[in-house]
């Protein structure tokens, strides 16, 4: 898994140590940040996100050498993405977050791939596209500028002619 880091973020992205993570599509993904070391898995989400994410969650945890009373920010893909999914992330989110007393970053799961797609390719200027099931998307528009990213688009639900047409 990569773990994306959108500038929009910045202030906490300093932050020695971070939870992030993503049920908003059919994968659990999971990363904490330990100073310079990041610890990341991947797996199979879906239904099994409710019951993998928080035992996902301490096992690297435990594999950073921390506590969950450590943590500086927890950090959530916020969607679009499915709703049980996004119930999920964002309840243990601030769960975990009201407990400790640190900081809860919402972050758009379509610019975490936006962010991905910088990173590996190097591209600024993108639309994002992720099925929402049904002939349906979820996409977004996004330019990478002045370090940090802008968005051009709302992420909102499109059948596919309606963004054919958008992008036309």
């Amino acid at each position: 898994m990569m773990i994306a880091r959108p500038r929009a973020y910045t202030e906490c992205m300093n932050a020695p140590h971070m939870l992030a993570l993503d049920t908003a599509t059919d994968q659990l993904a999971v990363a904490v940040v330990a100073g310079q070391h990041e610890f990341c898995a991947q797996e199979a989400g879906g239904a099994r996100a409710s019951q993998r994410l928080l035992p996902l969650v301490f096992e690297l945890l435990h594999a950073a050498g921390l506590q969950a009373a450590q943590l500086d920010a927890v950090a959530f893909g916020r969607g679009p993405g499915a709703f049980t999914g996004l119930r999920t992330a964002t309840s243990v989110a601030q769960g975990l977050a009201l407990g400790i007393g640190c900081p809860v970053l919402p972050i758009d799961s379509l610019m975490i791939v936006a962010e991905e797609a910088r990173m590996r390719v190097g591209v600024t200027e993108l639309w994002v596209a992720m099925d929402a099931r049904m002939d349906e998307v979820y996409a977004g528009a996004y330019r990478h500028e002045d370090g940090r990213w802008q968005v051009q688009h709302d992420a909102a639900l499109f059948g596919l002619p309606a963004l054919h047409a958008l992008w036309q």
